[in-house]
């Protein structure tokens, strides 16, 4: 019946009904405030806005008196069919957020697919968990571990290039990991539970830690020209900022040779990280190819 009904509205009224699921399924709570500042309304519209919404899903929103909000139902049930990439799109980019739709492009364009997507429902427990910066009861399977049970304080998403995963203190190990999203099932939002200062982002080095890299054409790779053209590079140098850990991925996504002495010789590895020891304590630097960690000096 909701799919009849969001049919009569007008589009830009879909756009807010969007908006509003997106930001209650994916963050757990709206204000009118947010409808006013994302569209330009006046208040009592965006009152008339959750108002219908709420109307069209019952016990998709509920009130919060005390926290002045809108928030998520116990019996949320979408009305729209987001798509992944538009939902992450959101999140990480801010845009993309109007009722999903498919439109015709401007211009033909193709673009690799993703093997993998992120259960949606798992993701929005995800975020509203980062946002609401509260604990979060999981499932996780891992390959070295199998099934375990974890409470995990998530604070960011990472996208490898492959797939995506939460950045997050681990409360079984006492430390902060990565996980990947969909190897995630059962997620609880833990909200109202304390979070220790040690469990916070600001805490976590591989996080706060910038590592400073130069990248340069590959030496042994013919027309370096070619390659300073395709990434603008100044100087022959590109030079990137990236926190160490998303620094592995990164390096591995862009086939970046980081051996000591240039040694990867397919097509594929035309950029050269010339100082290999940026990475000197990045723990995901295993990941960055032909990258050798530094011998420990030997004891007498």
């Amino acid at each position: 019946m909701p799919k009849v009904q969001l049919a009569e509205l007008t589009q830009p009224q879909r756009d807010r009904l969007a908006f509003i699921e997106l930001r209650v399924r994916f963050v757990g709570e709206i204000r009118r405030q947010d409808l006013v500042a994302r569209f330009g309304i006046q208040s009592a519209a965006a009152t008339r806005d959750l108002a219908l919404y709420k109307e069209l899903s019952p016990g998709n929103i509920d009130y919060d008196p005390k926290g002045k909000a809108y928030v998520l139902g116990p019996d949320f049930r979408p009305i729209f069919d987001f798509p992944p990439e538009r939902v992450l799109s959101w999140l990480t980019q801010g845009f993309g957020d109007g009722e999903p739709m498919r439109l015709k492009a401007w211009v033909a364009s193709e673009s690799p697919s993703r093997l993998t997507h992120p259960d949606l429902d798992v993701l929005a427990s995800v975020t509203r968990a980062i946002h609401q910066e509260c604990p979060l009861g999981i499932e996780y399977h891992s390959i070295a571990s199998g099934r375990t049970e974890r409470e995990v304080v998530p604070f960011a998403l990472i996208d490898n290039g492959l797939r995506w995963h939460v950045r997050a203190f681990d409360r079984k190990s006492q430390e902060f990991r990565d996980f990947v999203i969909t190897r995630i099932k059962n997620p609880v939002v833990l909200k109202g539970q304390p979070v220790a200062s040690h469990e916070m982002s600001d805490q976590d080095i591989q996080w706060t830690r910038i590592v400073e890299l130069e990248l340069v054409p590959h030496p042994d790779q013919p027309r370096p020209e070619i390659t300073e053209m395709d990434y603008s590079m100044q100087g022959g140098v590109l030079r990137m900022k990236l926190r160490a850990a998303t620094a592995g991925y990164t390096l591995l996504r862009w086939s970046v040779d980081c051996s000591p002495d240039h040694s990867l010789r397919d097509e594929q590895y035309r950029l050269w990280l010339s100082d290999p020891l940026a990475l000197y304590g990045v723990e995901n630097a295993k990941l960055a190819p032909g990258y050798q960690a530094p011998s420990s000096p030997k004891k007498r």
